[in-house]
């Protein structure tokens, strides 16, 4: 008899650790809008506690954000499970637009962290190539799953609008980086990247990483578009936000949410959120 209950006891525990390590994260990439006056019943203001109840609501475990201004990023963080990492892209302190990264402390490790510019100089603050009106910045974090005891690294980045040539040449530094830094370690890289999938510099990420969209275990959830412009009835047809993954993780499921209350988005962009399992 006891040797029955030892055995199965062994059993469980062995599931159990099977589980634990198989246990799948959620992963979200939100352009949340910087805060503008001029956005009148969109400012930030109307919005903000809008945007944090939609994090919380779909339980996000780590996320990357564009846009957010430090106010921006400092109310997010008023969600206290949540820990952040990234710095203002005009000053690399806080100056300027984040593409901060946020994630559960009670989940993840920041094992270390790191910031590099979408330019000739990545080094330091500064605009890249052709773009005219910004700095853009990528955030990144190592980070261990300290349920699973796994790592992995995740970048977030905004790449420039208005720059033909900057957004090519970002997808290109990007690349670099990404292998660069994380080498061998799995990779998880979000953001905006004012890019549809034909683009070259979507295609040249795909190189190295997998567009979750197109290797998700179950069917896109959601429209295909990520920009709704703040309009309700905006098409959302173009695909401009983006998870990209390590070839080795799996995707079980990908989602464009169009959460709105009163017929308003919370952001000019939909979050796009994917559950995934880090191996």
């Amino acid at each position: 008899m006891k040797r029955i209950v030892l055995t199965v006891l062994v059993c469980f525990c062995i599931q159990f650790v099977f589980a634990q390590k198989n246990t799948p994260v959620v992963v979200a990439t939100y352009n949340i809008r910087y805060d503008n006056p001029d956005d009148g019943l969109d400012a930030w203001p109307n919005r903000k506690e809008n945007v944090k109840a939609l994090i919380r609501f779909h339980e996000f475990d780590i996320f990357g954000t564009q846009e957010g201004l430090i106010d921006q990023i400092k109310g997010i963080a008023e969600l206290s499970e949540f820990a952040y990492t990234g710095k203002g892209r005009d000053d690399g302190k806080e100056a300027g637009e984040y593409s901060a990264i946020f994630y559960k402390k009670d989940r993840f490790k920041l094992l270390a962290s790191g910031d590099f510019w979408l330019s000739e100089t990545p080094d330091k603050p500064g605009k890249g190539w052709d773009a005219k009106c910004c700095n853009r910045i990528c955030s990144w974090g190592k980070f261990q799953d300290m349920k699973t005891k796994k790592s992995f690294y995740f970048f977030s980045v905004h790449f420039d609008h208005e720059g033909i040539i900057a957004r090519k040449e970002s997808g290109k530094l990007m690349v670099e980086k990404i292998q660069e830094i994380a080498k061998n370690v799995p990779v998880i890289c979000v953001g905006d990247f004012n890019s549809t999938p034909e683009t070259g510099q979507i295609q040249f990420m795909q190189t190295i990483l997998n567009d979750s969209y197109n290797v998700t275990q179950e069917p896109p959830y959601g429209p295909v578009g990520t920009f709704n412009s703040f309009r309700f009835t905006a098409p959302l047809k173009n695909r401009i936000d983006y998870i990209f993954v390590s070839k080795g993780i799996k995707v079980l499921k990908y989602g464009v949410l169009t959460d709105a209350k009163d017929q308003r988005y919370p952001s000019d962009h939909q979050p796009v959120m994917i559950k995934a399992v880090i191996n």
